[in-house]
């Protein structure tokens, strides 16, 4: 099977002045959750493609995202612990992210279907920043945790469990689909000054031929209470 992977793009600011090399670090978010295709043949059954977000689910400009605003005052640091979100019935444990030699976002174990990680050297969810939360799509054995992630709607929420006992919650702004060649690295990953949240996973179209999918879906939240 071809593993080949669209091309990286860069990470988001370290929440610690220090803690990575900014604007040198190149990290392939999609390394971590397209590594594991699916859309392959498993038996005699074929998995389907997993659902897309439509045209109209909103734009989110470079480090802020749209909507009403109803933002929540930002939390204290807090490494984060479990992932929910209620419209996909997704509860799934958090692991922190590093970066592999190469540059490129470390990818939870490809056989956890319910298993995301968070970039352990960025913002800390539910603080004023930019948080990512990867997840696969789909792996060998069938849907993975963020199999339906482009099936979410402006106003859904997600859920963060923090180590600190809080719960911080988001609510999504946008859900947008992007191509490999065309992925908004300072969009998705630009500075905030507010708490913000992207969850991320494959999608875009998949390649039958060369067995992997052609871009990401990208969710946009931003911190409106806790739990």
């Amino acid at each position: 099977m071809d593993r080949n992977v669209p091309a990286g793009v860069r990470p988001p600011p370290a929440e610690t002045t220090g803690t990575v090399r900014r604007g040198a670090v190149a990290m392939v978010v999609t390394m971590v959750v397209c590594l594991a295709v699916a859309l392959i043949s498993n038996g005699l059954t074929v998995q389907k493609p997993p659902p897309q977000p439509g045209a109209a689910q909103g734009f989110a400009a470079p480090g802020r995202s749209p909507g009403p605003d109803g933002s929540a005052a930002p939390l204290p640091s807090s490494v984060p612990e479990r992932v929910r979100i209620p419209a996909l019935r997704v509860d799934a444990p958090l692991m922190p992210l590093g970066l592999e030699k190469n540059g490129s976002l470390a990818a939870p174990p490809d056989d956890a279907r319910n298993l995301a990680g968070w970039y352990k050297d960025g913002t800390r969810p539910g603080s004023t920043g930019t948080a990512v939360i990867a997840g696969h799509v789909d792996n060998q054995h069938g849907p993975a945790v963020f199999y339906g992630l482009g099936s979410l709607n402006k106003g859904n929420t997600v859920q963060v469990v923090r180590t600190d006992g809080a719960t911080a919650v988001f609510t999504i702004d946008a859900v947008e689909v992007y191509t490999a060649e065309a992925f908004p690295d300072k969009k998705v990953y630009g500075a905030a000054s507010r708490p913000e949240l992207r969850l991320i996973t494959c999608g875009g179209g998949f390649d039958t031929k060369h067995q992997h999918y052609l871009g990401n879906v990208v969710v946009y939240a931003h911190l409106t209470g806790t739990g």
